[in-house]
């Protein structure tokens, strides 16, 4: 019945415009309501079924889930080229094929070699029955014994240890997988040794993270932040993700809270605490209340303190104060440490999408246009007319990001002060569909965060490449559920962030991983490529 009405249409007699307007409104509101109580009774009947013993309604899901994704709308056409692979081969040996001279006419002159350039590999193992010399000195009552090579420990040497790290880190194999494929091959493995190769033992890989990490961070002054949902042990956790264009860092935490995210940035072993003459800028943000930020000035200042004692304090002097008006005095103190410490490089613009935690974590954040496009996708109208308004407003949403772009290639004062004006512009109008203003009036109050890049063109306007090393962690969880001990979830942490930046530097994985378990280090680590390449490929940190 609604199908093509469009309001426009009504002749404004007494305002009927205006109502029919509030009742197209009323009609989507309480479709949606319709819709939530149909699944709320739907699954109270499924779990009535579960108490009697039966079955509930099956869990059918749609071919197709609904896309929100932006790539449509944001992305502009390149025209595309077929690369040129052959100079990305090693060639490792040549070999000359030659002509049956019976088949060649009297006359057939040579004209040298056509290449044809084939990829292959070999499959086998290079088991080695090591002859150690052994002396023993009956005077000091001692066996000397020849040393195993660099990298040959236990029972295997670098390339099953480099291959199996390589499988499952890198390539998404699980376990039971890759014994089966060292099977095949004619290695013999436990499905324990498996399991103590990828996981014991790593503090070395353990360091070699650290260094990207701290490396990661100086490369540049702004960074990619973002997580995901992980289980440890079949506990429910979280994994955070820091990145920029030259490396990836993973971390898993138990929370995701804005305390945990500041203790992540410390980069140190335990939350560090500081109460300084800084703190009380950041009460008044939290809005703790007077009395409180008075009794806090009595605390300690100027010292490093611990979670536990700051906490006792809070019992002794301010038990009545909510959990929440709590947690903001922890994050406060926790700021102020973060931002006096010189330790680990301080982060001064963070891209991230809308979520409460991400704010004030450092002195400037962007938000993502593609997340914000998401919330406008996630609209689903019910009238048609409103279907039409949010068609044409995404439509000017995407043309104006459009115009960011530009502007990022040739950035200049009054274009950017032109772009303001539009947004204002764009970001406060009213079309008259309810969901549709609501969602506009959110983006207008993200106005000075959406807009940091008329400061910083350099900025990318979204913050997909964290998403995309989420989706790297996701895709393990989902073949490998997630680890089972703080060590594993250490290794996982440790090595989807060797291999992930790794990728980023064009360098091998499983070469780098060889390299090192071998004791050859021929290869610079990755910590030196990133501060190498940073300087040409990344905006410098401003001066401090």
């Amino acid at each position: 019945m609604l199908s093509g009405f469009n309001p426009e249409t009504i002749q404004d007699v007494e305002g009927a415009r205006q109502a029919i307007a509030a009742l197209l409104n009323l009609v989507e509101s309480m479709r949606q309501e319709n819709q939530e109580l149909r699944a709320e009774v739907q699954r109270l009947r499924d779990e009535i079924n579960r108490l009697k013993g039966e079955q509930g309604k099956p869990e059918i899901k749609a071919a197709k889930p609904k896309d929100h994704s932006s790539e449509k709308e944001r992305r502009k056409p390149k025209g595309w080229h077929k690369g040129n692979k052959i100079d990305r081969i090693v060639i490792d040996r040549e070999q000359k094929l030659y002509v049956d001279k019976n088949e060649l006419p009297e006359d057939a002159q040579f004209k040298g070699y056509e290449e044809a350039v084939v990829q292959d590999i070999r499959l086998t193992t290079d088991n080695v029955c090591f002859l150690k010399e052994k002396y023993y000195s009956p005077s000091q009552r001692r066996t000397y014994i020849a040393p195993l090579p660099t990298g040959y420990e236990g029972e295997f040497g670098p390339g099953v240890r480099s291959l199996i790290l390589t499988l499952y880190y890198a390539s998404g194999m699980t376990e039971p997988k890759i014994e089966e494929f060292l099977g095949h091959i004619g290695v013999s493995i436990s499905a324990g040794q498996v399991s103590n190769l990828l996981i014991k033992n790593q503090d070395v890989w353990h360091d070699e993270k650290e260094a990207v990490w701290r490396a990661g961070l100086a490369s540049s002054d702004w960074q990619h932040i973002d997580d995901t949902s992980t289980r440890v042990n079949g506990e429910n956790q979280h994994c955070h993700v820091v990145c920029n264009p030259l490396y990836s860092a993973y971390f898993t935490r138990p929370g995701k809270d804005r305390l945990t995210l500041i203790h992540l940035l410390q980069g140190s072993a335990t939350v560090e605490l500081l109460l300084n003459e800084q703190t009380p800028a950041w009460l008044d943000l939290f809005k703790t209340p007077l009395w409180a930020q008075r009794l806090i000035a009595t605390w300690p200042q100027n010292q490093v303190l611990t979670c536990s004692e700051i906490e006792s304090l809070l019992v002794r002097d301010a038990a009545s104060l909510n959990e929440q008006q709590q947690a903001r005095i922890l994050e406060a103190a926790a700021l102020t440490a973060y931002r006096n410490q010189d330790d680990i490089p301080l982060i001064l613009t963070l891209i991230s999408d809308d979520a409460p935690q991400f704010q004030y974590l450092t002195p400037n954040q962007a938000l993502c246009w593609i997340h914000e496009g998401r919330h406008y996708k996630k609209l689903i109208p019910f009238v048609d007319y409103h279907r039409q308004l949010l068609e044409g407003f995404q439509k000017q949403f995407w043309a104006f990001y459009q115009q960011l772009q530009s502007y990022q290639e040739n950035p200049s004062q009054p274009e950017a002060d032109r772009l303001r004006g539009e947004f204002d512009k764009l970001f406060s109008k009213t079309t008259g569909y309810e969901a549709l203003d609501q969602r506009i009036a959110k983006t207008l109050a993200k106005k000075d965060r959406l807009l940091t890049v008329l400061d910083q063109p350099y900025l990318p306007l979204h913050n997909n490449p964290a998403e995309l090393a989420a989706r790297q962690r996701v895709r393990k969880r989902d073949i490998s559920f997630g680890p089972r001990t703080s060590d594993g979830a250490a290794a996982w942490d440790t090595f989807m962030t060797l291999s992930e930046t790794a990728k980023k530097l064009g360098v091998s994985f499983y070469a780098y991983i060889h390299d090192r378990i071998s004791g050859d280090h021929y290869l610079p680590s990755l910590a030196s490529l990133i501060q190498q390449r940073s300087v040409s490929e990344l905006p410098q940190p401003a001066p401090t």
